[in-house]
Protein backbone atom coordinates (compact mmCIF):
# COMPACT_ATOMS: atom_id res chain seq x y z
CA UNK A 1 0.00 0.00 0.00
CA UNK A 2 1.32 3.46 -0.80
CA UNK A 3 1.41 6.55 1.15
CA UNK A 4 -1.55 8.22 0.32
CA UNK A 5 -3.30 4.55 0.00
CA UNK A 6 -2.34 4.40 3.79
CA UNK A 7 -3.05 7.82 5.04
CA UNK A 8 -6.58 7.50 3.36
CA UNK A 9 -6.95 4.47 5.56
CA UNK A 10 -5.53 5.82 8.40
CA UNK A 11 -8.41 9.03 7.92
CA UNK A 12 -11.41 6.39 7.09
CA UNK A 13 -13.64 6.23 10.64
CA UNK A 14 -17.34 4.25 10.19
CA UNK A 15 -20.29 6.63 8.52
CA UNK A 16 -23.10 5.58 11.00
CA UNK A 17 -22.92 7.65 14.08
CA UNK A 18 -23.37 6.06 17.69
CA UNK A 19 -27.03 6.63 19.20
CA UNK A 20 -25.76 8.30 21.91
CA UNK A 21 -22.14 9.45 23.10
CA UNK A 22 -21.47 6.49 24.86
CA UNK A 23 -22.48 3.82 22.52
CA UNK A 24 -19.21 2.62 20.62
CA UNK A 25 -17.12 2.96 23.13
CA UNK A 26 -19.72 0.48 25.56
CA UNK A 27 -19.73 -1.92 22.49
CA UNK A 28 -15.28 -1.91 22.70
CA UNK A 29 -15.21 -2.13 26.34
CA UNK A 30 -17.45 -5.37 26.00
CA UNK A 31 -15.35 -6.67 23.43
CA UNK A 32 -12.35 -6.38 25.00
CA UNK A 33 -13.13 -7.38 28.46
CA UNK A 34 -14.85 -10.67 26.73
CA UNK A 35 -11.52 -10.98 24.71
CA UNK A 36 -9.26 -10.94 28.05
CA UNK A 37 -12.02 -12.89 29.52
CA UNK A 38 -11.44 -15.70 27.02
CA UNK A 39 -7.85 -15.56 26.35
CA UNK A 40 -6.30 -14.57 30.11
CA UNK A 41 -3.45 -12.15 30.52
CA UNK A 42 -1.01 -12.64 27.54
CA UNK A 43 2.88 -13.77 27.46
CA UNK A 44 6.12 -12.00 26.82
CA UNK A 45 5.89 -13.20 23.11
CA UNK A 46 2.64 -11.86 22.78
CA UNK A 47 3.01 -8.38 24.76
CA UNK A 48 6.43 -7.82 22.62
CA UNK A 49 4.39 -8.55 19.18
CA UNK A 50 1.78 -6.02 20.32
CA UNK A 51 4.51 -3.24 21.38
CA UNK A 52 6.57 -3.70 18.13
CA UNK A 53 3.30 -3.46 16.01
CA UNK A 54 2.79 0.06 17.67
CA UNK A 55 5.76 1.27 17.33
CA UNK A 56 5.70 -0.02 13.09
CA UNK A 57 2.59 1.85 13.03
CA UNK A 58 4.11 4.92 14.31
CA UNK A 59 6.82 4.85 12.05
CA UNK A 60 5.21 4.07 9.19
CA UNK A 61 2.91 7.47 9.75
CA UNK A 62 5.18 10.06 11.21
CA UNK A 63 5.10 12.63 8.37
CA UNK A 64 0.99 12.48 8.46
CA UNK A 65 1.16 12.82 12.59
CA UNK A 66 3.38 15.78 12.01
CA UNK A 67 1.45 17.08 9.40
CA UNK A 68 -2.29 16.64 11.46
CA UNK A 69 -0.96 18.22 14.59
CA UNK A 70 0.67 20.71 12.90
CA UNK A 71 -2.75 21.28 11.06
CA UNK A 72 -4.69 21.24 14.65
CA UNK A 73 -2.56 23.51 15.94
CA UNK A 74 -2.45 26.22 13.21
CA UNK A 75 1.02 25.48 12.42
CA UNK A 76 3.86 23.70 14.91
CA UNK A 77 7.39 23.13 13.25
CA UNK A 78 7.32 18.98 12.47
CA UNK A 79 10.87 18.84 14.08
CA UNK A 80 9.47 19.63 17.14
CA UNK A 81 6.49 16.75 16.97
CA UNK A 82 9.63 14.60 16.15
CA UNK A 83 12.00 15.33 18.49
CA UNK A 84 9.25 15.75 21.56
CA UNK A 85 6.57 13.42 20.89
CA UNK A 86 7.61 10.44 18.48
CA UNK A 87 10.69 10.58 19.73
CA UNK A 88 10.25 9.74 23.09
CA UNK A 89 6.95 7.74 22.27
CA UNK A 90 9.33 4.85 19.96
CA UNK A 91 12.01 5.49 22.83
CA UNK A 92 9.05 4.23 25.13
CA UNK A 93 7.85 1.33 23.28
CA UNK A 94 11.99 -0.14 22.87
CA UNK A 95 12.42 0.42 26.55
CA UNK A 96 9.67 -1.81 27.13
CA UNK A 97 10.38 -4.04 24.56
CA UNK A 98 13.84 -4.53 25.86
CA UNK A 99 13.25 -5.12 29.64
CA UNK A 100 9.88 -6.93 29.65
CA UNK A 101 10.91 -10.32 30.27
CA UNK A 102 12.45 -9.23 33.54
CA UNK A 103 9.68 -6.92 34.34
CA UNK A 104 7.71 -9.99 34.03
CA UNK A 105 9.52 -12.21 36.81
CA UNK A 106 8.46 -13.20 39.94
CA UNK A 107 9.87 -11.30 42.86
CA UNK A 108 11.04 -13.59 45.35
CA UNK A 109 10.27 -11.78 49.12
CA UNK A 110 11.48 -12.94 52.59
CA UNK A 111 9.13 -15.28 54.64
CA UNK A 112 8.88 -14.14 58.15
CA UNK A 113 9.78 -16.70 60.85
CA UNK A 114 6.40 -17.61 62.05
CA UNK A 115 5.62 -18.76 58.59
CA UNK A 116 8.19 -21.20 58.13
CA UNK A 117 9.28 -23.19 56.10
CA UNK A 118 7.51 -21.57 53.25
CA UNK A 119 8.30 -19.39 49.94
CA UNK A 120 6.82 -16.37 48.86
CA UNK A 121 6.99 -14.28 45.98
CA UNK A 122 5.02 -11.77 43.76
CA UNK A 123 3.45 -11.56 40.69
CA UNK A 124 2.53 -8.78 38.54
CA UNK A 125 -0.76 -9.50 36.62
CA UNK A 126 -2.04 -7.55 33.89
CA UNK A 127 -5.53 -5.29 35.30
CA UNK A 128 -7.66 -6.11 32.29
CA UNK A 129 -8.95 -3.10 30.46
CA UNK A 130 -7.40 0.55 30.65
CA UNK A 131 -8.75 3.52 30.05
CA UNK A 132 -6.45 6.90 28.16
CA UNK A 133 -7.91 10.44 28.40
CA UNK A 134 -5.06 12.19 26.69
CA UNK A 135 -4.87 15.81 26.27
CA UNK A 136 -4.46 17.85 23.07
CA UNK A 137 -0.56 19.55 23.90
CA UNK A 138 1.45 16.18 23.06
CA UNK A 139 -1.46 14.14 21.96
CA UNK A 140 1.06 11.93 20.33
CA UNK A 141 3.08 11.14 23.13
CA UNK A 142 0.65 11.44 25.93
CA UNK A 143 -1.37 8.58 24.19
CA UNK A 144 1.20 6.81 22.95
CA UNK A 145 4.03 6.14 26.24
CA UNK A 146 0.96 4.93 28.48
CA UNK A 147 -0.31 2.75 25.64
CA UNK A 148 3.34 1.28 25.49
CA UNK A 149 2.75 0.63 29.27
CA UNK A 150 -0.55 -0.69 29.46
CA UNK A 151 0.51 -3.15 26.60
CA UNK A 152 3.71 -3.99 28.44
CA UNK A 153 1.45 -4.99 31.33
CA UNK A 154 -0.40 -7.08 29.40
CA UNK A 155 -3.39 -5.09 29.33
CA UNK A 156 -6.17 -4.37 26.14
CA UNK A 157 -6.93 -0.21 26.05
CA UNK A 158 -8.67 2.57 25.06
CA UNK A 159 -8.41 5.78 24.07
CA UNK A 160 -10.08 8.66 24.21
CA UNK A 161 -7.62 11.40 22.54
CA UNK A 162 -8.57 15.19 22.83
CA UNK A 163 -11.44 16.66 20.48
CA UNK A 164 -8.74 19.77 20.13
CA UNK A 165 -6.89 18.05 18.22
CA UNK A 166 -9.67 16.92 15.65
CA UNK A 167 -7.48 16.01 12.44
CA UNK A 168 -4.75 13.63 14.93
CA UNK A 169 -7.49 11.98 16.84
CA UNK A 170 -8.97 10.49 13.87
CA UNK A 171 -5.91 9.49 12.15
CA UNK A 172 -4.41 7.99 15.59
CA UNK A 173 -8.03 6.49 15.74
CA UNK A 174 -7.40 5.20 11.70
CA UNK A 175 -3.44 4.19 12.35
CA UNK A 176 -4.78 2.02 15.60
CA UNK A 177 -7.75 0.35 13.88
CA UNK A 178 -4.98 -0.86 10.84
CA UNK A 179 -2.58 -1.84 13.60
CA UNK A 180 -4.35 -3.60 16.26
CA UNK A 181 -7.45 -5.65 16.49
CA UNK A 182 -10.41 -3.69 18.66
CA UNK A 183 -10.26 -6.38 21.01
CA UNK A 184 -7.01 -5.54 21.96
CA UNK A 185 -6.52 -1.58 21.20
CA UNK A 186 -9.38 0.80 20.34
CA UNK A 187 -9.32 4.44 20.12
CA UNK A 188 -12.66 6.35 20.54
CA UNK A 189 -13.32 10.20 19.02
CA UNK A 190 -15.48 12.97 20.04
CA UNK A 191 -16.50 15.81 21.92
CA UNK A 192 -16.91 16.05 25.95
CA UNK A 193 -19.81 14.53 25.85
CA UNK A 194 -18.36 11.03 24.58
CA UNK A 195 -15.45 11.71 27.10
CA UNK A 196 -18.04 11.90 29.88
CA UNK A 197 -19.36 8.87 28.81
CA UNK A 198 -15.43 7.46 28.15
CA UNK A 199 -14.73 8.19 32.03
CA UNK A 200 -17.98 6.25 33.27
CA UNK A 201 -17.34 2.96 31.89
CA UNK A 202 -16.06 0.59 34.37
CA UNK A 203 -12.02 0.27 33.39
CA UNK A 204 -9.78 -1.39 35.67
CA UNK A 205 -7.53 1.23 35.65
CA UNK A 206 -8.39 4.94 34.32
CA UNK A 207 -5.52 7.00 33.24
CA UNK A 208 -6.33 11.33 32.42
CA UNK A 209 -4.02 13.82 31.59
CA UNK A 210 -5.04 17.30 31.37
CA UNK A 211 -6.34 20.35 33.45
CA UNK A 212 -6.94 19.69 37.49
CA UNK A 213 -10.37 20.77 37.35
CA UNK A 214 -11.51 18.17 34.61
CA UNK A 215 -9.30 15.89 36.61
CA UNK A 216 -11.79 15.99 39.46
CA UNK A 217 -14.51 15.91 36.89
CA UNK A 218 -12.63 12.35 35.73
CA UNK A 219 -11.91 11.14 39.07
CA UNK A 220 -15.67 11.84 40.37
CA UNK A 221 -17.06 9.75 37.25
CA UNK A 222 -14.81 6.68 37.92
CA UNK A 223 -15.09 6.73 41.15
CA UNK A 224 -18.86 5.18 40.90
CA UNK A 225 -17.06 2.04 39.15
CA UNK A 226 -14.60 2.01 42.08
CA UNK A 227 -12.02 2.35 39.19
CA UNK A 228 -8.33 3.71 40.38
CA UNK A 229 -7.31 6.23 38.31
CA UNK A 230 -3.75 7.90 37.46
CA UNK A 231 -4.24 11.93 37.07
CA UNK A 232 -1.63 13.92 35.75
CA UNK A 233 -2.72 17.09 35.84
CA UNK A 234 -0.40 20.79 35.72
CA UNK A 235 0.24 23.17 38.30
CA UNK A 236 2.90 26.30 38.74
CA UNK A 237 5.82 24.41 38.09
CA UNK A 238 8.50 26.57 39.68
CA UNK A 239 12.04 27.82 38.30
CA UNK A 240 14.43 28.54 41.23
CA UNK A 241 17.36 30.45 40.35
CA UNK A 242 20.09 30.48 42.84
CA UNK A 243 22.53 33.81 43.14
CA UNK A 244 25.64 31.45 42.36
CA UNK A 245 24.09 30.49 38.75
CA UNK A 246 25.61 31.87 36.13
CA UNK A 247 22.81 34.15 34.54
CA UNK A 248 23.71 32.81 30.53
CA UNK A 249 23.18 29.21 31.31
CA UNK A 250 20.16 29.99 33.00
CA UNK A 251 18.71 31.64 30.71
CA UNK A 252 19.32 29.15 28.55
CA UNK A 253 17.63 26.54 30.13
CA UNK A 254 14.29 28.44 31.18
CA UNK A 255 14.33 30.08 27.56
CA UNK A 256 14.36 26.20 25.80
CA UNK A 257 11.87 24.68 28.60
CA UNK A 258 9.42 27.51 28.46
CA UNK A 259 9.58 28.36 24.72
CA UNK A 260 9.31 25.14 23.42
CA UNK A 261 5.70 24.31 21.58
CA UNK A 262 5.32 27.61 22.90
CA UNK A 263 4.94 26.84 26.03
CA UNK A 264 1.90 24.70 26.05
CA UNK A 265 3.70 22.15 28.02
CA UNK A 266 2.52 20.98 31.44
CA UNK A 267 5.99 20.77 32.81
CA UNK A 268 6.70 23.93 31.24
CA UNK A 269 8.43 26.38 33.68
CA UNK A 270 5.90 28.79 34.72
CA UNK A 271 7.36 31.36 36.97
CA UNK A 272 11.05 32.25 37.87
CA UNK A 273 12.21 32.58 41.36
CA UNK A 274 15.01 34.83 41.44
CA UNK A 275 16.79 37.92 43.76
CA UNK A 276 15.11 41.23 42.73
CA UNK A 277 18.53 42.18 42.28
CA UNK A 278 18.79 40.09 39.42
CA UNK A 279 15.09 40.11 37.85
CA UNK A 280 16.12 42.84 35.08
CA UNK A 281 19.27 40.89 33.95
CA UNK A 282 17.59 37.69 34.08
CA UNK A 283 14.54 38.71 32.21
CA UNK A 284 16.95 40.06 29.33
CA UNK A 285 19.04 37.11 29.11
CA UNK A 286 16.02 35.03 28.81
CA UNK A 287 14.96 37.05 25.95
CA UNK A 288 17.92 36.95 24.36
CA UNK A 289 18.33 33.37 24.09
CA UNK A 290 14.56 33.35 23.45
CA UNK A 291 15.69 35.66 19.97
CA UNK A 292 18.34 33.44 19.62
CA UNK A 293 16.05 29.95 19.43
CA UNK A 294 13.49 32.25 17.50
CA UNK A 295 14.69 34.79 15.36
CA UNK A 296 11.65 35.70 13.78
CA UNK A 297 7.90 34.70 15.03
CA UNK A 298 5.02 35.36 12.64
CA UNK A 299 6.87 33.50 9.81
CA UNK A 300 8.77 30.87 11.74
CA UNK A 301 8.65 27.59 10.85
CA UNK A 302 10.01 26.26 14.22
CA UNK A 303 7.74 28.39 16.35
CA UNK A 304 4.53 27.06 17.58
CA UNK A 305 0.49 28.61 17.42
CA UNK A 306 -1.64 28.42 20.40
CA UNK A 307 -4.38 26.24 19.97
CA UNK A 308 -7.26 27.99 19.77
CA UNK A 309 -8.43 31.32 19.62
CA UNK A 310 -9.77 30.96 23.00
CA UNK A 311 -6.64 30.20 24.62
CA UNK A 312 -4.60 32.93 22.71
CA UNK A 313 -7.47 35.50 24.07
CA UNK A 314 -6.76 34.48 27.51
CA UNK A 315 -3.06 34.96 27.44
CA UNK A 316 -3.58 38.22 25.78
CA UNK A 317 -5.95 39.32 28.49
CA UNK A 318 -3.75 38.09 31.14
CA UNK A 319 -0.61 40.09 29.86
CA UNK A 320 -2.63 43.37 29.82
CA UNK A 321 -4.38 42.65 33.07
CA UNK A 322 -0.64 42.19 34.62
CA UNK A 323 0.36 45.37 32.75
CA UNK A 324 -2.14 47.49 34.32
CA UNK A 325 -0.99 45.66 37.31
CA UNK A 326 2.06 47.89 37.84
CA UNK A 327 4.60 45.09 36.39
CA UNK A 328 7.03 45.55 33.71
CA UNK A 329 6.03 43.68 30.75
CA UNK A 330 8.82 42.91 28.20
CA UNK A 331 8.61 40.93 24.78
CA UNK A 332 10.64 39.98 21.48
CA UNK A 333 9.65 43.37 19.68
CA UNK A 334 7.47 42.06 16.56
CA UNK A 335 4.01 42.24 16.35
CA UNK A 336 1.90 38.54 14.77
CA UNK A 337 -1.48 39.14 13.52
CA UNK A 338 -4.28 37.94 15.68
CA UNK A 339 -5.61 35.04 13.33
CA UNK A 340 -2.01 33.26 13.24
CA UNK A 341 -2.00 32.80 17.48
CA UNK A 342 1.84 33.32 17.61
CA UNK A 343 2.41 35.29 21.03
CA UNK A 344 5.99 36.21 21.21
CA UNK A 345 7.95 34.90 24.15
CA UNK A 346 6.81 37.45 26.67
CA UNK A 347 8.48 38.16 30.40
CA UNK A 348 6.59 39.56 33.27
CA UNK A 349 8.64 41.16 36.03
CA UNK A 350 6.24 40.91 39.25
CA UNK A 351 2.79 40.58 38.02
CA UNK A 352 0.11 40.83 40.85
CA UNK A 353 -0.15 37.85 43.24
CA UNK A 354 -3.39 37.55 42.42
CA UNK A 355 -3.33 38.24 39.13
CA UNK A 356 -4.48 35.42 36.49
CA UNK A 357 -0.44 34.49 35.85
CA UNK A 358 0.05 33.84 39.32
CA UNK A 359 -3.31 32.09 40.15
CA UNK A 360 -3.48 29.71 36.99
CA UNK A 361 -1.43 27.53 35.39
CA UNK A 362 -0.06 29.67 31.98
CA UNK A 363 0.11 27.08 29.18
CA UNK A 364 1.91 29.89 27.17
CA UNK A 365 4.96 31.93 26.10
CA UNK A 366 4.62 34.35 29.06
CA UNK A 367 6.62 33.70 31.79
CA UNK A 368 6.55 35.95 35.33
CA UNK A 369 9.81 36.28 37.05
CA UNK A 370 9.39 36.83 41.01
CA UNK A 371 11.52 38.73 42.75
CA UNK A 372 12.65 36.88 46.66
CA UNK A 373 14.34 38.64 49.06
CA UNK A 374 16.46 35.07 49.65
CA UNK A 375 16.36 31.67 49.21
CA UNK A 376 13.83 31.09 52.87
CA UNK A 377 11.40 33.55 50.84
CA UNK A 378 10.97 31.74 47.63
CA UNK A 379 10.60 28.03 49.83
CA UNK A 380 7.94 30.11 51.28
CA UNK A 381 6.58 31.33 47.65
CA UNK A 382 6.51 27.42 47.00
CA UNK A 383 5.05 25.77 49.65
CA UNK A 384 2.11 28.65 49.57
CA UNK A 385 0.47 27.36 46.38
CA UNK A 386 -0.65 23.77 45.32
CA UNK A 387 2.31 21.46 44.67
CA UNK A 388 3.86 21.56 41.79
CA UNK A 389 4.43 19.14 38.76
CA UNK A 390 7.95 19.92 38.28
CA UNK A 391 10.15 21.88 40.31
CA UNK A 392 13.70 23.35 38.43
CA UNK A 393 16.56 24.11 40.67
CA UNK A 394 19.64 26.29 39.38
CA UNK A 395 22.46 25.84 41.87
CA UNK A 396 25.96 24.89 42.01
CA UNK A 397 25.52 25.10 45.52
CA UNK A 398 25.01 21.33 47.15
CA UNK A 399 23.83 23.26 50.55
CA UNK A 400 20.94 25.37 48.29
CA UNK A 401 20.30 21.82 46.24
CA UNK A 402 19.32 20.00 49.51
CA UNK A 403 17.60 22.67 51.08
CA UNK A 404 15.39 23.25 48.41
CA UNK A 405 14.73 19.71 47.46
CA UNK A 406 14.04 18.74 51.45
CA UNK A 407 11.74 21.88 51.71
CA UNK A 408 9.74 21.35 48.95
CA UNK A 409 7.38 18.50 47.41
CA UNK A 410 6.93 18.33 43.35
CA UNK A 411 5.97 15.29 40.83
CA UNK A 412 9.45 15.85 39.68
CA UNK A 413 12.65 17.69 39.83
CA UNK A 414 15.37 18.62 36.74
CA UNK A 415 18.53 20.00 38.33
CA UNK A 416 20.54 22.77 36.50
CA UNK A 417 18.08 22.32 33.74
CA UNK A 418 14.53 22.19 32.53
CA UNK A 419 12.18 19.10 30.89
CA UNK A 420 14.74 16.41 31.23
CA UNK A 421 13.16 14.17 33.60
CA UNK A 422 10.24 13.23 31.81
CA UNK A 423 12.12 12.20 29.07
CA UNK A 424 13.60 9.13 30.88
CA UNK A 425 12.12 6.14 31.05
CA UNK A 426 13.51 4.71 33.89
CA UNK A 427 12.25 7.64 36.43
CA UNK A 428 8.38 7.91 37.29
CA UNK A 429 6.53 10.80 35.51
CA UNK A 430 3.70 12.09 37.62
CA UNK A 431 2.12 14.43 39.98
CA UNK A 432 1.39 15.24 43.60
CA UNK A 433 -1.86 16.35 45.21
CA UNK A 434 -3.38 19.46 42.67
CA UNK A 435 -0.64 18.28 40.65
CA UNK A 436 -1.47 14.79 40.19
CA UNK A 437 -1.70 11.12 41.95
CA UNK A 438 0.48 8.21 40.47
CA UNK A 439 3.42 8.20 38.14
CA UNK A 440 3.89 6.18 34.91
CA UNK A 441 6.95 5.73 32.33
CA UNK A 442 8.90 2.63 32.43
CA UNK A 443 9.01 -0.11 35.22
CA UNK A 444 6.92 2.22 37.24
CA UNK A 445 4.25 2.27 34.22
CA UNK A 446 4.65 -1.74 33.87
CA UNK A 447 3.66 -1.19 37.64
CA UNK A 448 1.04 1.48 37.47
CA UNK A 449 -1.21 -0.70 35.10
CA UNK A 450 -0.49 -4.19 37.18
CA UNK A 451 -1.92 -5.60 40.32
CA UNK A 452 0.94 -7.09 42.09
CA UNK A 453 -0.42 -10.41 43.40
CA UNK A 454 1.05 -11.70 46.92
CA UNK A 455 1.62 -15.75 46.92
CA UNK A 456 2.55 -17.34 49.75
CA UNK A 457 3.72 -21.29 49.53
CA UNK A 458 3.40 -23.05 52.59
CA UNK A 459 6.39 -25.80 52.85
CA UNK A 460 6.02 -29.32 54.41
CA UNK A 461 4.48 -28.01 57.62
CA UNK A 462 2.99 -25.33 58.42
CA UNK A 463 3.88 -24.12 61.95
CA UNK A 464 1.49 -21.47 62.23
CA UNK A 465 -1.15 -23.39 62.54
CA UNK A 466 0.02 -25.73 65.75
CA UNK A 467 -0.97 -22.18 67.38
CA UNK A 468 -4.74 -22.22 66.64
CA UNK A 469 -7.18 -22.84 69.25
CA UNK A 470 -7.86 -24.39 71.74
CA UNK A 471 -5.14 -21.83 73.19
CA UNK A 472 -2.85 -22.87 75.31
CA UNK A 473 0.36 -22.75 76.77
CA UNK A 474 2.62 -22.74 73.30
CA UNK A 475 0.43 -20.13 72.16
CA UNK A 476 1.03 -17.97 74.98
CA UNK A 477 5.06 -18.81 74.93
CA UNK A 478 5.03 -17.82 70.91
CA UNK A 479 3.58 -14.29 71.90
CA UNK A 480 6.33 -13.83 74.57
CA UNK A 481 8.58 -14.96 72.07
CA UNK A 482 7.82 -13.08 69.27
CA UNK A 483 6.82 -9.35 71.49
CA UNK A 484 10.08 -9.59 72.70
CA UNK A 485 11.96 -9.77 69.67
Amino acid sequence: MDGSAQAAAAHSVASAPPAHPGSEAELLFEAQRRAFAAEGPPGATRRHSLLERLEKALLSYRAEIAQAISEDFGHRSSDETELLELVPSIKAIRHAKSHLVRWMRPERRRVALTMQPAKAWVEYQPLGMIGIISPWNYPLFLAASPLADALAAGNRAMIKPSELTPRFSELLKGILTEAFDPADVAVITGGPDVAEAFSKLPFDHLLFTGSTSIGRKVMQAAAANLTPVTLELGGKSPVVVCPDYPTEKAARAIAFGKFVNAGQTCIAPDYVLAPAARAMELADAILAEAKRLYPRIADNPDYTSIITDRHYQRLTNAIEEAREGGATVLSIAEETASNSRKIPPTIVIDPPANSLLMREEIFGPVLPIVSSDSLDDALRIINDKDRPLALYVLTNSETNRRKILERTISGGVTLNGTLMHVAQNDLPFGGVGPSGMGAYHGFDGFKRFSHARAIHKVGFMNGFERLAPPYGRLQKMAVSFLLGR
